[in-house]
């Protein structure tokens, strides 16, 4: 098969399209045609290397992948029930099915967790091995383009507003670069739940994108004061929700800008992991600080509900081929996109 792999860390220019092993099929798993693969700032970060982690070479990278069954090692009945030519989406977390944590559905705490392409072999290629629980079925109005473009990012934002920040109607939610893949999603999340979503970007076009995305106010995170806005937009109250995944550059704005009793929900750190916290006011102000990391297999079968009946859909900015897969990570480094970049294969 054709895949982009990388051979050693480095710039977009160590990732090769070439020639690769097939991947054989395995018991329990099913072998996919991908057919669109969506990039994610993982992907950045594993082929420029991470402290303390190890990426097996040749790497293939890529999380969020839809397209067809082409093989099923299983029994005759999940044979029946995922048939070869099946269009799917892949929940791109991996867990061991077996722990305390994954019986009780909670698979992203489980101790063995990994993202596909993270340690195994991801979507930038023409096939792709997983295990069957990890594959969705998806309706023939979807198109691959968007099925890609959806997992990661609605998945993660999902688990961030619900499940770690228990978002209310009424609450009031700050999106953090609201043009991201995690941004766009948590916009239009949080605005279906009911609250007055506040959402940053970074020039007047993505301003006005956020906006009919759903953001009931934008602000310039570039030249406006986050804090001082979001207080003015709330008539000094500020919010109960921020949805952080900028990291350094945002981090004390995003403390700021809460309510008594408010919460920040971090899930990356795209400028840097560094950051200072005045206990002072955590403690006087009662916030919470609060981590978060993918999400449940159960919530995103939730998300895709809304995903399948159009409530809320993927923004996708630009569409690559597979062999441009360079391309397209130097322009999600630039930062230019609104939503997704995906590449079809």
């Amino acid at each position: 098969m054709k895949a982009v792999r990388f051979h050693q860390h480095g710039g977009p220019d160590v990732l090769t399209y070439e020639d690769a092993p097939d991947p054989e099929p395995r018991a329990g798993h099913a072998v996919v045609r991908v057919r669109a693969c969506a990039l994610n700032h993982l992907d950045l970060w594993q082929r420029r290397g991470l402290d303390r982690v190890t990426i097996p070479f040749p790497h293939i990278s890529g999380a969020d992948v839809a397209g067809e069954i082409a093989d099923v090692d299983a029994d005759a009945a999940a044979r029946e029930s995922l048939p070869v030519g099946l269009r799917v989406m892949l929940q791109p977390g991996l867990s061991c099915g077996r722990c305390a944590e994954c019986l009780a559905g909670r698979d992203n705490r489980c101790a063995r967790y990994d993202v596909l392409g993270y340690q195994s072999d991801g979507g930038y290629a023409e096939y792709v091995r997983v295990p069957l629980v990890n594959l969705i079925p998806i309706p023939d109005l979807v198109t691959f383009i968007d099925a890609a473009a959806f997992p990661l990012t609605f998945l993660t934002a999902w688990h961030m507003l619900f499940n770690r920040a228990g978002l209310r109607e009424g609450d009031t939610v700050v999106v953090l670069a609201g043009g991201s893949g995690v941004g766009q999603a948590a916009v239009q999340l949080a605005r279906h739940a009911g609250a007055f979503v506040i959402a940053t970007a970074g020039s007047a076009e993505k301003l006005a994108q956020v906006t009919e995305l759903g953001a009931h106010a934008a602000i310039n995170h570039t030249t406006g004061d986050i804090a001082a806005e979001v207080r003015r937009l709330t008539d000094g109250r500020g919010a109960d929700i921020v949805i952080e995944h900028v990291g350094q550059a945002t981090w004390r704005a995003s403390v700021r800008c809460l309510a008594r009793g408010g919460r920040v929900v971090t899930c990356g750190a795209t400028t840097g992991h560094q950051t200072d916290l005045d206990l002072r006011h955590l403690f006087g102000r009662q916030l919470s600080l609060v981590g978060s990391y993918m999400g449940e297999k159960a919530e995103l079968l939730r998300a895709a509900r809304l995903f399948f009946t159009g409530t809320i859909t993927p923004v996708v900015d630009r569409v690559f081929p597979l062999a441009d897969a360079a391309a397209a990570q130097q322009y999600l480094e630039a930062r230019r996109q609104f939503g997704k970049v995906v590449l079809e294969v």
